[in-house]
């Protein structure tokens, strides 16, 4: 599974505590900074590939193809990822097939189906929200460690992978 996220300067806020009737300040620097996390699962192993850049395009997603190819070096590899512009490019396209992987695109709205998707989703209700950073790039360090720090098997829950219901392993 394939698929990006974006990281902000600003943490989601989901919870937090503050004294009963009073309003509970939250920081905003008014800072527009973001980082894309790139990010690769293996649905076997649960071992994890990522990658942060500045910007999500073309030329970032196809370094992101060639590290895929470089880091899982003569293995079948078949991607699973969403239709994205840069993933569905003409150029993208050749790149993977010059790469041996295999690319299936999933149905257009259907994030359910990208176990990517609810990594992230987890990764920034645990391991960023409500915490303040003091930098984008820490922000998106500090999500790529938490994912890191999770076990493979881990992820693979947090995935939805692990669930029994994956629409993979029907």
């Amino acid at each position: 599974m394939l698929d990006e996220t974006i990281i902000t300067e600003t943490p989601p806020l989901s919870s937090c505590y503050g004294p009963k009737g009073q309003q509970v300040r939250v920081p905003i620097t008014g800072n527009r900074a973001k980082r894309v996390v790139h990010g690769a699962l293996n649905i076997h192993t649960g071992a994890l590939l990522l990658l942060i850049t500045d910007i999500w395009d073309q030329t970032t997603h196809q370094y992101f193809l060639t590290m895929i190819r470089a880091h899982w070096r003569g293995w079948r590899i078949v991607l699973f990822e969403d239709r994205g512009s840069p993933h569905t490019a003409e150029e993208s396209v050749a790149l993977a097939t010059q790469l041996h992987l295999e690319l299936r695109f999933l149905p257009v709205a259907t994030p359910a189906l990208n176990a990517m998707d609810h990594l992230w989703r987890h990764m920034k209700t645990w391991g960023l929200s409500n915490r303040a950073s003091t930098s984008i790039d820490r922000a998106a360090q500090a999500a790529c460690q938490y994912l890191l720090d999770l076990s493979p098997r881990e992820r693979l829950q947090k995935a939805g992978v692990l669930s029994g219901t994956f629409w993979l392993t029907r």
